[in-house]
């Protein structure tokens, strides 16, 4: 098998233009405001015309919605705003690399181009775990290419982890303490 981020545009040899960072960069602040309410910060922004048409962060615990990634609130709105599932020409811009069910979501809404800022190494479907994309049996190709601000992207996730694993932390701490403080009032 051959090396996905050799064949696939994705690493340090591809070239990207100021709107493309532009557009990466107003994913980013989108995936902070997911992160601000506790999701995972993952943001992304449909650009048709130069235009943004739709635009979403992680939204799954919060809405109590297993599809509201990021990418499916970008499609849902940029389907209302364009009146078309169907969103031809148009590149979605996403901090994350997408997963199964975002990728087949955006063949059937016929995106021109997926930008993708870090890899998901554990459920990537681009390039990572599978690459679905490559398939010939889908009635759509969507062009893509990774590693955008790949560096930034990554930093605000693992931030993110970070902070999470240190709060579940000190979650046990307390309750450890208050375990021990009840058994000594007894």
């Amino acid at each position: 098998m051959s090396n996905p981020e050799q064949d696939n545009n994705v690493g340090k040899d591809v070239a990207f233009s100021v709107e493309d960072e532009q557009w990466m960069n107003y994913a980013l602040q989108l995936a902070a405001k997911g992160e601000a309410i506790g999701e995972v910060p993952v943001g992304a922004v449909i650009v048709q015309n130069n235009s943004v048409i739709g635009e979403g962060f992680n939204q799954p615990i919060s809405s109590r919605d297993p599809t509201a990634h990021a990418e499916i609130i970008a499609l849902r709105q940029a389907a209302t705003q364009v009146q078309n599932y169907r969103l031809v020409g148009s590149t979605i811009y996403v901090t994350l690399e997408p997963c199964t069910m975002c990728v087949g979501a955006l063949v059937h809404a016929r995106i021109a181009r997926l930008v993708f800022g870090t890899a998901e190494t554990k459920a990537g479907a681009v390039v990572s775990k599978s690459q679905l994309l490559d398939n010939d049996y889908f009635n759509h190709r969507v062009d893509y290419v990774g590693g955008l601000m790949a560096q930034q992207c990554q930093h605000q996730l693992s931030h993110f982890f970070a902070a999470r694993r240190e709060q579940k932390r000190k979650e046990k701490i307390e309750r450890r303490e208050m375990d021990a403080a009840g058994s000594d009032e007894l």
